[in-house]
C-alpha cells in the first residue's frame, strides 16, 4: 500500500511539471480565453508577477493568467491601439506604444498599480515641418534606468525620446525612405540601444549620447522579420522573428558590436514580440485574422 502511494505521488509531481513546464510556474501554453483583441506587445510585471498584453484593435491592457483568463489592467478612452509595452518596475509605470484612429503615434504611460493615466504623449508633435499627410506607426518602447523612454515608428523609421517629464524630442530620423521598418527596441545599461530593422532581418546599436554614431551589429545569422526584443537574464538577446514562425537568440562578447546565434526555438504560427520569464522566454502570437483566441508559448531553444 505503501509503495503504492509513493509511485501514485511520484506521478502526480511528473504530471503536474508537464502541465507548468521546466520553468515550473507557468504553463508551456497558454490559450486566451477569447479572440479578436490582437495582442501585439507582451512583458512580465515582476513586481506583480503578471503577463501583461496590448491590443491592437482595443487598446486595452490586460493581464493573462495561466488559464488564459484576461483581466483588464488599463482601459482609456484615448488608448485606442496598443502595441508594444514596456513595465518601468522601478518607476512603477507600464509604457505602451499607441497609435489613435487618426493615425497619430503615442507614447501612453500608466501607473502600473491603479492603471491610472500619468500621459499621452504626442510624438508627431516632435518632428520639426512635418508634412501634413505623413504615415506613422509607433511600435516599441524601451525604458531607461533613468526613466527616459525610446519609442520606434516604424513608417517614418523614427526614434523618439521621450524625458521623465513627458517631452518628447526626436532621437534618430533615418529617414521614411531608408527601407528598414525600425520595429522592436530594448536599451541595454552600458548605454545604447538595441532596434530591430524588420525589413532588412538587421539590428542597429545606438549610442544614447551619440546616436548619429549608430552602426549594424555584425550578425553571423540574419534577424529576418525581427519584431520584439527581449534581454535574457544570462546577457542573451531574443529577437522575435514575425515572418519564419522562429525566435533567435543571440549572445556578444564585444559590447554588441557583433553577435553570435546560440539558439533558436521553432513553433506553428506567427509570433511578434517574447517576454522573459525567470529564465524562460514566452513569445506570443496574437492571431492577426479570424477569431481564433491568441496563444502564449514558451520558447524551447
Amino acid at each position: 500500500m505503501l509503495m503504492r502511494i509513493l509511485i501514485m505521488s511520484f506521478l502526480a509531481m511528473v504530471l503536474a511539471a508537464c502541465a507548468t513546464g521546466p520553468g515550473g510556474g507557468m504553463p508551456d501554453v497558454i490559450v486566451a480565453e477569447r479572440g479578436g483583441f490582437i495582442p501585439e506587445g507582451i512583458e512580465y510585471d515582476n513586481n506583480s508577477r503578471r503577463l501583461l498584453t496590448g491590443s491592437l484593435s482595443e487598446g486595452n491592457i490586460y493581464a493573462i493568467s495561466n488559464s488564459g483568463q484576461m483581466t483588464t489592467v488599463i482601459q482609456d478612452a484615448e488608448l485606442t491601439s496598443s502595441v508594444g509595452i514596456e513595465v518601468d518596475e522601478a518607476g512603477n509605470r507600464l509604457l505602451a506604444a499607441a497609435n489613435t484612429a487618426q493615425g497619430m503615434p503615442m507614447l501612453a504611460v500608466y501607473d502600473l498599480g491603479s492603471g491610472e493615466q500619468l500621459a499621452m504623449v504626442d510624438l508627431a508633435a516632435a518632428i520639426e515641418n512635418r508634412a501634413a499627410d505623413s504615415s506613422h506607426f509607433a511600435n516599441d518602447v524601451a525604458i531607461t534606468s533613468s526613466g527616459t523612454a525610446f519609442v520606434t515608428d516604424t513608417s517614418t523609421n523614427i526614434i523618439y525620446r521621450v524625458d521623465r517629464y513627458y517631452n518628447a524630442e526626436v532621437f534618430l530620423d533615418l529617414g521614411a525612405d531608408a527601407g528598414l521598418s525600425l520595429n522592436g527596441i530594448d536599451y541595454h545599461p552600458s548605454g545604447y540601444l538595441i532596434v530591430a530593422a524588420m525589413a532588412t532581418g538587421e539590428l542597429l546599436r545606438v549610442p544614447i549620447n551619440r546616436p548619429n554614431n549608430w552602426s549594424l551589429v555584425d550578425l553571423d545569422f540574419p534577424a529576418s522579420g525581427g519584431d520584439g526584443l527581449v534581454w535574457t537574464p544570462d546577457g542573451g538577446l531574443v529577437v522575435t522573428s514575425n515572418n519564419t514562425s522562429r525566435v533567435l537568440k543571440y549572445m556578444s562578447s564585444d559590447n554588441w558590436r557583433s553577435a553570435q546565434l546560440s539558439g533558436m526555438a521553432r513553433f506553428e504560427g506567427q509570433g511578434t514580440t517574447a517576454a522573459t520569464v525567470g529564465t524562460e522566454v514566452y513569445v506570443v502570437q496574437p492571431q492577426f485574422s479570424g477569431d481564433a483566441p491568441p496563444v502564449i508559448l514558451r520558447a524551447a531553444f
